[in-house]
């Protein structure tokens, strides 16, 4: 970002929030909340994935800079830590909390790692899908107490301290961090794995408190790539305080050629999505409008709530997802024992597919792309690419899924449980070829273009991989 246009935004304060895949959901629960004392602020779904829980933890309204969020997928196989990820999340602990933590830790039968960073204590313990969750123990800003937290106040954790991504190449960490976004450099140190670079968010209004003020990278040229799976962090969130200051951030971003998403609305904040060239997935999510937007503080996690897209499903998704309990409260959400084949419910059997179509008139054309759009999102949203690709000899059609999901469940769930959606969704590709075809067309004419989502039938079915369409992955 040039000075100019520093000048039209604030620097970007520090973390919002990191977000991490699971396995177990229970297990995460009772982990979170029993374990490390955090509050359960808020049980939803993932939007892109409403068979999966999007839990969320932080203090007692979940403020930006103490929430960690899971996508639980039950069965999924662990990941495994590389670069071109965050690979651990620190708390701030209170500096004198650090013999309570070791003993809490070690008496529940946790492995505990100690160490030295920056000239702060700290202690390492993996959560049940082995994320590596830190504890800096240093008097940092503190945060809405939780009443019903089972850690004395005077040793509850005071939020996010940082993060640690690894990475080939610091350089590229410091061009978005520092030369977009407004954070400083801090220094450097030896660690295990190479060398540490510390950087620093703006903090808060009064310019130096702040929770989650930190992220660290490690440069580690030549070492493997990370592989995402159970215990892997799939994004980062640095906080901003609003729409206005977002979309400034939005626009130099893409000028710098980072290509962030358009933002995306997930109910207690705004988000925009981006990688930088290391592999890290960063997002940029604005304060509001928060967690207690749609129950009361004093109900935060409480009930399970869904987005006003997917209430027309709640009986459904109710059934798909597996029960849990939460500590607070005691309630029960979700219907599902683990293990089980979710229901299947007539009224969600996919209907008729509608097409959107761009670019070359289908009889002026030679040459086609079937785009698939993601879970949650819609044809049009994939149809715009048509400007982006810029093949003018091309026709572009996008089959819009019934309720904007090509299948109920997660891409990991057995093939058979999203039966008889993915056979509909592959029929309508096949109708597609069919229709382009007689209209002279040929398949080794055509590519399938298809966002993640989507693409996770090829992992799900070999009908899809075996096909022998030509085949483009966005």
């Amino acid at each position: 970002m040039t000075s100019s246009s520093l000048s039209q935004t604030s620097p970007v304060q520090g973390l919002h929030h990191v977000t991490v895949m699971a396995s177990d959901p229970q297990r995460n629960i009772d982990f979170y909340t029993r374990v490390l004392g955090q509050r359960m602020v808020k049980v939803t779904v993932n939007f892109d994935d409403p068979g999966t829980y999007h839990l969320y933890y932080g203090d007692r309204t979940g403020q930006p800079g103490t929430i960690m969020t899971h996508f639980p997928w039950p069965g999924a196989a662990r990941g495994v830590r590389g670069n071109g990820e965050i690979v651990a999340t620190a708390y701030s602990a209170p500096a004198a909390s650090y013999d309570y933590w070791l003993g809490r830790l070690t008496g529940l039968g946790l492995k505990v790692r100690g160490g030295q960073r920056f000239g702060h204590p700290m202690l390492t313990v993996d959560d049940p899908d082995g994320t590596w969750v830190e504890l800096v123990f240093e008097d940092g800003a503190p945060v809405e107490e939780w009443p019903a937290s089972p850690i004395p106040s005077e040793h509850a954790l005071r939020g996010f301290h940082s993060v640690t991504g690894w990475v080939r190449d610091t350089g590229a960490v410091r061009e978005l961090l520092v030369g977009q976004l407004g954070f400083t450099e801090m220094g450097s140190e030896d660690d295990a794995e190479g060398q540490r670079t510390r950087f620093r968010g703006s903090g808060d209004d009064d310019g130096g408190a702040g929770v989650g003020l930190f992220v660290d990278v490690v440069e580690r040229p030549g070492q493997p790539r990370g592989s995402f799976g159970a215990g892997s962090v799939h994004h980062v969130a640095l906080r901003t305080r609003d729409d206005e200051q977002q979309a400034a951030y939005m626009e130099s971003l893409m000028a710098a050629g980072f290509r962030p998403t358009p933002v995306q609305d997930r109910q207690y904040f705004h988000s925009i999505y981006f990688r930088e060239s290391n592999g890290i997935l960063f997002e940029i999510a604005t304060d509001a409008p928060g967690f207690p937007d749609d129950e009361p503080v004093d109900e935060l996690g409480q009930h399970l709530k869904l987005p006003a897209w997917y209430e027309a499903r709640r009986p459904t998704i109710e059934a798909h997802l597996p029960r849990i309990t939460s500590p607070e409260y005691g309630v029960t959400l979700g219907t599902r024992e683990l293990g089980t084949t979710p229901p299947v419910h007539e009224e969600d059997a996919p209907s008729s597919i509608q097409v959107l179509t761009a670019g070359r008139p289908l009889g002026e054309a030679r040459v086609a792309a079937i785009l698939l759009h993601g879970r949650g999102a819609t044809a049009q949203d994939i149809l715009s690419l048509e400007g982006d690709l810029n093949l003018s000899a091309f026709t572009y059609l996008a089959p819009q899924a019934d309720g904007n999901s090509w299948y109920p469940q997660s891409f990991l769930a057995p093939v058979e449980q999203n039966q008889p959606y993915l056979d509909a969704a592959l029929a309508t590709v096949d109708a597609l070829l069919g229709e382009l075809e007689a209209q002279g067309i040929p398949p080794q004419n055509v590519v399938l273009g298809a966002s993640a989502r989507a693409r996770a039938w090829r992992w799900n079915t070999p009908a899809a991989a075996g096909r022998g369409w030509a085949a483009l992955w966005p």
